[in-house]
């Protein structure tokens, strides 16, 4: 299976305190890929340098063949249109309705009627759950669920083939994150895509991703799917999954779903 990012040797600096120290990563075509670790350890930091909001200070990412160290202006802006961002707060623009927020990339990186953007924004809101009454709405006017489906509809509307997730779920209540991860899982094979996400959302990260990256300590402690977790001697692995060891071995037994294999 192709891997769709590579992160080789990446090492981060904040003034003299050491982020990463030599991070490597390989995140597969089609997966759901989690970024895990205690707070602080630059899972955000990491995504942020994904994306090119952050540069590294050595190393190298390679996303969808580019290498970012030395790509160039016209070639960034182009691999910026093949990728989506959801942030955690959702970044909606509060003066924009919904169907504002989600045309605004439309608007702004492509030369489409408004014609052709209205009906690629309607698909939008329609296949995150929302309703169309919903489009005039305002993120003041909606609740924090509405917001993360339009938030996802806008990082959808270039049609990527790459998605972004900071903390997803975070300030959803359980039905709410649930139907998130659901949602999720469905776009995921519905659009063909590749799905970064970092989380803390235990119920989260065993129900939806396939394969995780552990950091901690400024390293990858652990890269691999979770069947392996428990034999890796680590501080933040005992507390945050050993802790839940009962409760994962029962999602393991009862929880079916079909998982293609991204090893």
């Amino acid at each position: 299976m192709k891997n769709i990012i590579e992160v080789r040797d990446v090492r981060t600096l904040f003034d003299n305190r050491v982020v990463h120290d030599g991070i490597n990563i390989s995140v597969p075509k089609g997966s759901i890929y989690g970024l895990l670790g205690p707070s602080g350890c630059g899972k955000t930091t990491l995504l942020r340098e994904m994306v090119m909001l952050q540069k590294i200070d050595s190393g190298d990412i390679e996303i969808l063949g580019h290498k970012l160290s030395n790509i160039g202006y016209d070639n960034s802006m182009e691999l910026r249109k093949k990728w989506g961002v959801l942030f955690q707060s959702g970044a909606l623009f509060s003066s924009l309705n919904i169907r504002d927020n989600i045309a605004l990339p439309l608007i702004e990186y492509s030369d489409l009627s408004k014609e052709m953007i209205n009906e690629i924004v309607a698909f939008k809101i329609s296949i995150v759950g929302l309703k169309a009454s919903d489009a005039t709405l305002y993120p003041s006017q909606i609740s924090g669920g509405m917001k993360k489906k339009a938030a996802l509809a806008r990082s959808l509307a270039m049609d990527p083939k790459l998605l972004f997730l900071d903390e997803p779920t975070s300030g959803l209540d359980p039905i709410s994150a649930r139907e998130f991860d659901a949602l999720i899982l469905k776009l995921r094979e519905l659009l063909d895509l590749t799905i970064v996400m970092v989380s803390h959302d235990l119920k989260s990260i065993y129900d939806t991703v396939d394969k995780v990256a552990i950091l901690d300590n400024k390293k990858v402690v652990y890269e691999g799917n979770l069947d392996n977790i428990f034999s890796i001697e680590n501080e933040f692995i005992k507390t945050f999954f050993h802790g839940n060891q009962k409760y994962m071995t029962q999602q393991n037994t009862s929880y079916a779903k079909e998982k293609r294999s991204y090893e």
